[in-house]
């Protein structure tokens, strides 16, 4: 499997350094804290119900709901491979109006109706052709399998330039990141688009006549495991599910590799949510969580989420519909691996009727899986791209507000503050500049530069918020008779890979997740520092 550099990305430390993470992290631990101790009062049935139903009431909202669509899937098949062990059938369909999803479905060459598969790729330059062997496998044992491209992957990248022949946005995780923060602005999570794909792909699986809509399953890892998780959880047409290097307590993960866009709901931790609930809110499905020993997404992680789903089961009296399956080696699927899948939907979905070992047989390149005929979706008539998607459904959302709607919102984020001056530290660095540490939250500083006119009596005043260019700004208006407070932006520098166009995207994840707003809390310290603050004991 070809990871992308978000897959790659190692568990980052809490670095000693990083007070801003370590800040952040005090509150994600205190709302995880509040939801054991809510589990723990969970006593009953009835008990586990009401929860249940709160939970995904609570996942909807973070989401903005699901797109509304009924629509047609317009479905064609755009060609066929065939061997002795199954036929493959190269499938495009609209999830949204002209808003294309590839596939390829594998099935067995003998007719009748059998179990299906829904495979969800992970963050790969593969897409659909990530999960080839094992959904070919599956068709060899028996079952209908669909692999879909998942937005930005395969033969849906967002900003595909054929000029070079690749995105030129990096790697999928990079348009993820992109939409996530579109879809943020509008107030709702991009990750309902990755849902709605994975809902209309099981709506074509189920309308094959070769299908039985009451025994379908879906898998993946990774990004794909998140999918299977989500869709899982939301649609009761799946009957067993076995996601991978994905399911993880916000315990263990909140200063680890956190998850891109669609893999981290906004205000998930705020709502007194972890990873368990996706299985928690799920219909007492079978449910096998597949880990590796390798993983970045810790096994120190994956057991409290076993251990508690294993607990909650126990209410409706189906304990053993729960496993966890520990893999060897680094992030992805071994062997070891795959075959524990293949058992698992066997047992569930075909009554334990099959072989679980993977057999050798026919495979095909990555070129020869293409739905399209130019590789890229954007080339069929009248294709729409996911920013359009989401520029529709806030046309369609917005409404005039006025001021009072607007001063609500920024007393919503804090902005601004009223009340005393945070603590600042002053030492002069040389004629009329200053060196500032200002406290933004308890142990929590950043730095600026205060510049002061050498003129006697009360001056204008101008805030920067430092870039690469403000520094001499800072030092004209100075020399124009201004006090000018430069400050640096709040920051978690172990955080940020320093990727082109995202910022650090990592932070505002985290705070958006504890339901902060990073932008909000700069502005926060920002306007409540400049307007409160005194310096009595400088010249001016």
């Amino acid at each position: 499997m070809r990871l992308s550099p978000l897959a790659l990305l190692c568990s980052i430390p809490l670095c000693a350094q990083d007070a801003l993470l370590q800040w952040m992290n005090g509150i994600a631990q205190q709302q995880l804290a509040q939801r054991e101790r809510v589990m723990a009062g969970i006593r009953s049935t009835a008990d586990a119900e009401r929860r249940k139903q709160s939970v995904r009431a609570k996942l909807l909202e973070i989401l903005g709901d699901l797109p509304d669509y009924q629509g047609p899937l317009n479905a064609r098949v755009t060609a066929r491979l065939t061997n002795a062990s199954y036929t493959l059938e190269k499938v495009i369909f609209e999830g949204l109006p002209h808003y294309f999803v590839t596939a390829n479905l594998y099935r067995p060459n003998q007719p009748g109706r059998y179990p299906a598969v829904l495979m969800s790729a992970g963050h790969t330059t593969l897409g659909k052709t990530e999960n080839h062997r094992m959904a070919a496998n599956l068709a060899a044992k028996g079952f209908v399998t669909l692999a879909y491209d998942p937005v930005g992957l395969g033969e849906r990248v967002q900003a595909y330039d054929r000029r070079v022949g690749r995105g030129i946005a990096g790697c999928c995780a990079n348009e993820h990141l992109q939409a996530g923060a579109q879809s943020i602005l509008i107030g709702e999570s991009v990750a309902r688009y990755f849902i709605w794909d994975a809902k209309r792909a099981l709506d074509y699986l189920v309308s094959r006549p070769e299908v039985d809509p009451e025994r379908v399953g879906a898998a993946g890892c990774s990004g794909g495991g998140c999918l299977t998780t989500y869709i899982a959880a939301l649609d009761t047409r799946v009957k067993a599910a076995a996601p991978a290097c994905f399911l993880n307590s916000l315990r263990a993960l909140f200063t680890g590799p956190f998850p891109d866009s669609e893999m981290s709901l906004p205000r998930f931790l705020a709502s007194g949510l972890d990873h368990a609930d996706f299985l928690e809110v799920s219909a007492n499905i079978p449910w096998l969580i597949l880990a590796t020993e390798g993983d970045f997404f810790t096994p120190a992680g994956v057991r409290p989420v076993y251990e508690e789903v294993r607990r909650w089961y126990r209410f409706f009296g189906a304990e053993d519909r729960v496993e966890m399956f520990m893999g060897p080696g680094p992030h992805g699927t071994p062997l070891e691996t795959r075959e524990r899948l293949y058992e698992w939907m066997i047992r569930w979905l075909k009554d334990g009727k099959g072989d679980a070992r993977e057999r050798e047989i026919p495979l095909y390149p990555d070129h020869e899986l293409q739905v399209t005929k130019s590789g890229q979706v954007e080339d069929e008539p009248g294709s729409r791209k996911l920013h359009e998607a989401i520029r529709e459904e806030f046309e369609r959302r917005k409404q005039p507000r006025g001021i009072p709607e607007l001063l609500a919102e920024l007393g919503r984020l804090k902005v601004p503050s009223h009340g005393r001056a945070t603590a600042s530290k002053i030492s002069e660095e040389q004629r009329g500049r200053f060196r500032i540490s200002l406290e933004s939250e308890p142990g929590v500083t950043v730095g600026g530069t205060l510049y002061v006119p050498g003129t006697p009596g009360r001056k204008p005043a101008l805030l920067l918020v430092k870039d690469r260019s403000t520094s001499a700004l800072a030092e004209a208006a100075a020399a124009k008779g201004s006090v000018v407070l430069e400050i640096e932006p709040r920051d978690s520098p172990s955080a940020n890979d320093n990727r082109p166009y995202l910022g650090n995207w990592l932070t505002n994840a985290r705070a958006d997740s504890i339901g902060r707003n990073l932008p909000a809390m700069r502005a926060h310290l920002y306007s409540f520092q400049f307007v409160c603050c005194q310096f009595d004991h400088l010249p001016f």
